[in-house]
């Protein structure tokens, strides 16, 4: 089982921003690429953002120009800049790792996930 530890969640107003992170054991990160994901209440489990190792990255339309993913492979942390937030960004956000084409599967399918991170945005 991935042990994959998100945070930076919070409640923030509308226009506000926020950084997540998501460690992941080293072993783990190097050579995946990383997503990350969010599930808001009565919802599906959606992708948001996707990292290659190398760097390249995948953005769903609904965060292009808002959200930023980024990662350090020194720390082996990923990031979600979030920028511009609106009502509608309120989820719990999760990362996790794997091959591109798995990362960027939406809805993800993954053997299992962590304990995720709550972004609320009011309005």
């Amino acid at each position: 089982q991935v042990q994959l530890v998100e945070s930076g969640g919070g409640l923030v107003q509308a226009g506000g921003r926020l950084r997540l992170s998501c460690a992941a054991p080293g072993s783990i990160f190097s050579t995946n690429a990383m997503g990350w994901y969010r599930q808001a209440p009565g919802k599906q489990r959606e992708l948001v953002a996707a990292i290659t190792s190398g760097g390249s990255t995948y953005y769903v339309d609904f965060v292009k120009g808002r959200f930023t993913i980024s990662r350090d492979n020194a720390k082996n942390t990923v990031y979600l800049q979030m920028n511009s937030l609106k009502p509608e960004d309120t989820a719990v956000y999760y990362c996790n790792a794997g091959a591109w084409v798995q990362v960027t599967t939406s809805p993800p399918r993954f053997g299992s996930w962590g304990q995720g991170t709550q972004v609320t945005v009011s309005s």
